[in-house]
């Protein structure tokens, strides 16, 4: 199969790397130090002290790569934007294109079940409706991400997390069908887990109830998960953040399991704090304003969450990382 992964950054060279040695032909769109050590020496994954080397096709330029299969979009969800222009070169007349990213997805109202609650106007992830001109409801596939990554070096990224690399997938209206089934079998042979996910909504609330939480408290604090979650002085506050997070997906999906208040928490910084540090874009949008418009939709109170999400956006916009 042709595969193109669009943005790979940490996640979505992991995934080529499994995908290439799986006997796919993968082709990867980069750029910079880490587009150039993929050509000149391949594209490396360490799992521990193993280390896989792939070579893949890697362009800064999509319209290099050549017509697709599939296209697995990994870029976070403020840089999707950039497909609109991308994207056209890899697609043939059946070829589907995986929104795998954190947080509330542009294209969450498209195809959604009759029975799901109205959903807030969210034309601000997706401005001037230009990714709904470019990729037709018919090429839409769901896709939610488990799994932690970092590009330690150029052309080398590392998983954390080598007991749980899932890439959950779903079409847009949850219908069940052969291209969901082979595109699990796909996934699952190359190594990155992919259990069925009846409704891929669901599975997306799932993941956003840590990151529109938690996620947001370490940006705030600067401290690790595990760090926010052991710290005595926030004893109060995480109780709390967690039931409006969880209110707010029971009211999308009721009967949603709810958010782990026991047990160690990740000890590494959330995506979104990793972003801060290193002073890039933050997906302030997907993962804080989205979630807030859902929580006035359904005239929820959620001081805690609207408290943090505020001085989140806050930071973001005086270091120059949102313009929201």
């Amino acid at each position: 199969m042709r595969i193109c992964i669009f943005g790979s950054g940490a996640v979505g060279s992991h995934f080529a790397v499994r995908l290439a040695l799986a006997g796919h032909e993968v082709s990867c769109v980069m750029r910079g130090a880490h587009l150039e050590a993929v050509k000149a020496r391949g594209l490396t994954l360490r799992v521990g002290e193993a280390e896989f080397t792939a070579k893949v096709k890697a362009s800064d330029n999509p319209a290099a790569l050549g017509t697709q299969d599939l296209v697995i979009s990994t870029l976070k969800a403020n840089a999707v934007a950039s497909l609109v222009g991308g994207l056209p070169p890899l697609l043939g007349d059946d070829t589907a294109v995986v929104f795998a990213q954190n947080g509330i997805p542009w294209w969450y109202d498209i195809g959604i079940a009759p029975d799901h609650p109205p959903v807030p106007e969210l034309g601000f992830l997706d401005a001037g409706g230009r990714l709904r001109a470019t990729v037709s409801r018919e090429r839409i596939i769901g896709g939610v991400i488990f799994s932690s990554n970092e590009v330690v070096a150029p052309g080398i990224v590392a998983n954390l997390s080598p007991d749980r690399n899932l890439l959950l997938v779903g079409e847009c209206d949850d219908r069940a069908g052969a291209r969901i089934e082979r595109l699990r079998a796909v996934l699952n042979e190359a190594s990155i887990g992919s259990p069925p996910a009846a409704r891929i909504r669901e599975a997306i609330w799932s993941k956003l109830l840590t990151n529109m939480s938690m996620s947001v408290l370490c940006v705030i604090t600067g401290q690790t998960a595990r760090a926010v979650r052991d710290d005595e002085a926030l004893r109060e506050v995480v109780p709390r953040l967690l039931d409006e997070s969880d209110s707010i997906a029971q009211s999308c999906f009721p009967g949603i399991k709810r958010v782990t208040r026991t047990g160690p928490a990740p000890n590494h910084k959330p995506s979104i704090l990793q972003d801060y540090e290193l002073g890039r874009p933050m997906e302030i949008d997907a993962l804080v304003r989205a979630p807030a418009a859902f929580a006035r939709a359904a005239n929820l109170s959620t001081p805690t969450l609207d408290l943090l999400a505020a001085l989140a956006i806050q930071r973001a916009r005086d270091k120059g990382l949102y313009k929201g």
